[in-house]
Order: C-alpha cells, then structure tokens, then sequence
C-alpha cells in the first residue's frame, strides 16, 4: 500500500464546527498543534478525510488546507520545533 505524507491544518468559525473538524481529524492523524495535524494516509484514506471534512465545514466562512507532503517512506520532513519535541509519523506494526 502506497501512503503519503500530509499535514492539515484549518480555521474553523464555529466553536462546535471546530470539535467536530478536530474529532474527526484525530481519527486520521497525529495532533501536532491547536488546528494541525499530520497524517499518514493511502488515497482512498485521503480522499475519505477530505470528503468527510467537506461536509462538516461551512465554505463562505471555514478553511481547511491538506499539504501533500509526499511519499511517506520517502519523506524525511525537516522540522524546526520550539518546545514540544516533533516526530514524523512512522509505519510500525501494534499487536493487539
């Protein structure tokens, strides 16, 4: 499976439009900042989180931005972080 590497960020107007965008990010992704988020996602992935952010915000007055970072295997982002340390998302395995 061929997933890329994207960070997605918003402005949502609406307190409760943003805890719906925010929720529903957090089953996408890692939570970097207020409004930020990084995901490692294949297309079909993608095109679900786009689709389903789509409907949750109003156009005239909430923006979301999907920066396609590219190839996640590929990928080796260069962060400079104050504070709170950064870590790309890696592929690993989780036995349940």
């Amino acid at each position: 499976m061929s997933e890329r590497l994207y960070i997605v960020a918003y402005d949502v107007a609406s307190p409760k439009r943003w805890r719906r965008v925010f929720k529903t990010m957090k089953g996408y992704g890692r939570w970097l900042q207020l409004s930020v988020f990084q995901c490692r996602l294949s297309a079909r992935r993608r095109a679900d989180m786009a689709a389903k952010l789509e409907a949750l915000i109003h156009a005239r007055e909430d923006h979301v931005v999907i920066l396609d970072l590219g190839p996640a295997d590929q990928v080796d982002p260069r962060v400079e972080s104050f504070g709170k340390s950064f870590e790309p998302i890696r592929r690993e395995a989780i036995v349940i």
